[in-house]
């Protein structure tokens, strides 16, 4: 039988190796644990279904929505963390009572204090929460006011009421909700 002979350089080599594989996993899962969580929301309103994908960023404490806030008032914020919030919608809608077509979208929102704040529609569907992509890919602005709720630590986004082919969509973090009114008029064709 015989033995290979291996260099000092060599087994110094090895050694470092099979110990950086047998402690990787452990410390780069540690360290890849993303600060705020992704989530997703679908539901079906009469024969439509929308789905928002979004980042869910934690208050932790943090003053939110304020002019010296985590977001300041008046200023453009998209309502999740890392990518921009991303809404797909099946079959035209009527959003706050305003037509929107089918399609992808990116939400974006001015929160105010003590006035209306304001939701927008950008065509700029899948983008970065950074910057805003422009008032030129807006498809549509409404100014909503907020309602004062229970505390939610974590953002969430969630149908608080669907009936029939009417729909509230909440986007809810601290002790702030923006209810957003959604009617789903498609009928399908009549099967005969």
């Amino acid at each position: 039988m015989e033995c290979a002979v291996i260099s000092r350089n060599t087994f110094t080599i090895v050694c470092t190796i099979a110990a950086l594989t047998i402690t990787s996993p452990g410390a780069s899962a540690a360290q890849g644990y993303p600060f705020s969580q992704r989530g997703t929301v679908s539901q079906m309103v009469a024969f439509t279904e929308l789905t928002v994908e979004y980042g869910r960023p934690v208050a932790r404490g943090r003053i939110l929505f304020a002019d010296s806030g985590l977001v300041p008032y008046g200023n453009i914020w998209h309502p999740g963390a890392d990518s921009a919030t991303h809404i797909t919608i099946s079959r035209d809608i009527l959003l706050e009572g305003r037509s929107l077509k089918a399609g992808e979208y990116s939400l974006w929102l001015i929160p105010r204090g003590n006035a209306p704040w304001t939701l927008i529609i950008s065509s700029a569907a899948h983008t970065f929460h950074t910057p805003y992509p422009g008032a030129d890919k807006d498809v549509m602005r409404v100014d909503i006011a907020p309602v004062r709720v229970s505390h939610m630590e974590s953002m969430a986004i969630y149908f608080y009421k669907v009936l029939r082919d009417d729909a509230e969509m909440r986007i809810h973090w601290g002790e702030w909700a923006l209810p957003i009114t959604i009617k789903a008029p498609y009928r399908p064709p009549d099967a005969h």
